[in-house]
């Protein structure tokens, strides 16, 4: 608990947690905002007036409070889901990158080439075992092959590289939770 005075609390804390605390991009959303956030995600192609009309708005404040939403970072855009197979790309890869060592240079040169490369779909830094896991979408084990052997393998001082292979998806991406 904070306390009265909430900018004493959190200069009390440790400087990381401070630091954190502050650099946080909390936006306050009322009810209207987590419902639009909401149907967004579900149909970003919805237009404003039927947006409106299923957050209970006329179409004006609610084009005025998505454009506020874009313009506070909550939503950051709009896009297609695209099929993996029919773009020929039937194979998706998880890939954990080990690195040997973990110096600033060689960890911003190793993002820059992972976002190099157009198969890798996503990239996430990690806590734990390995340093960096990807998705990749790929046409086909050579092809995978290919990406390791001349790609992946060139990146310096990558220490591992282990694989795994989607069978297939469970849950695909979904929206994200919109709290009160």
């Amino acid at each position: 608990m904070l306390g009265r005075n909430p900018r004493q609390a959190i200069a009390n804390l440790p400087q990381s947690a401070a630091e954190l605390a502050e650099s946080a991009k909390f936006r306050f959303m009322d009810s209207i905002d987590r419902a639009i956030v909401t149907e967004l995600q579900r149909d970003g192609r919805l237009s404003n007036q039927d947006l409106a009309d299923r957050v209970g708005l006329s179409p004006s404040p609610c084009l005025r409070r998505v454009r506020q939403l874009e313009t506070d970072g909550v939503i950051t855009g709009y896009r297609a889901d695209v099929s993996a197979k029919a773009l020929g790309l039937p194979i998706t890869v998880f890939v954990t990158l080990t690195l040997e060592r973990h110096a600033v240079e060689t960890t911003e040169v190793v993002e820059e080439r992972i976002n190099a490369l157009e198969n890798v779909t996503e990239c996430y830094l990690l806590a734990g075992d390995g340093d960096y896991l990807l998705k990749v979408a790929i046409g086909s084990l050579e092809e995978y092959e290919d990406l390791v052997r001349s790609k992946l393998r060139s990146i310096p001082a990558i220490a591992s590289i282990r694989t795994s292979f989607a069978y297939s998806t469970i849950k695909k991406p979904s929206p994200l939770p919109v709290r009160a």
